[in-house]
């Protein structure tokens, strides 16, 4: 689980649905909610969570994407099991962890270095904490 330091930088709601937009550094991350914090508000900083079998990662992508959060990151480690690889990113200073197969990693040919898309569908998001 990946936690990442994020402001709200707008919260749209409709029949009980939310959509709030967050700044990461220079990042734009987006999450649907049913549920919101009474504390949650443009400008608060939250904690975000994320699982690392959520985080798919991209590298050279053209063309377009369904996922709303598609974060420019930087590959700060690479740790290969025997099936999985645990790949750390860098964004704007948070680290995102994605959790994707040993073949899809070589095939990728991922290191540290690189630079790459982190791709996080909006449902897969969700506030762990409001900070203020």
């Amino acid at each position: 689980m990946s936690n990442l330091s994020a402001t709200v930088a707008s919260i749209q709601s409709n029949d009980g649905l939310n959509i709030v937009t967050f700044s990461l550094g220079e990042e734009s991350l987006s999450m649907v909610s049913l549920e919101l914090d009474e504390a949650m508000c443009v400008g608060s900083k939250c904690l975000l969570n994320v699982n690392a079998s959520s985080v798919a990662i991209g590298k050279k992508l053209s063309g377009m994407l369904s996922y709303s959060n598609q974060l420019s990151a930087r590959v700060a480690a690479v740790e290969s099991g025997e099936l999985l690889a645990r790949i750390v990113l860098d964004i704007s200073g948070n680290r995102l962890e994605s959790l994707i197969t040993v073949a899809s990693c070589q095939r990728l040919g991922l290191k540290a270095g690189d630079e790459v898309t982190a791709l996080v569908k909006a449902t897969e998001l969700s506030v762990s904490r409001v900070l203020a």
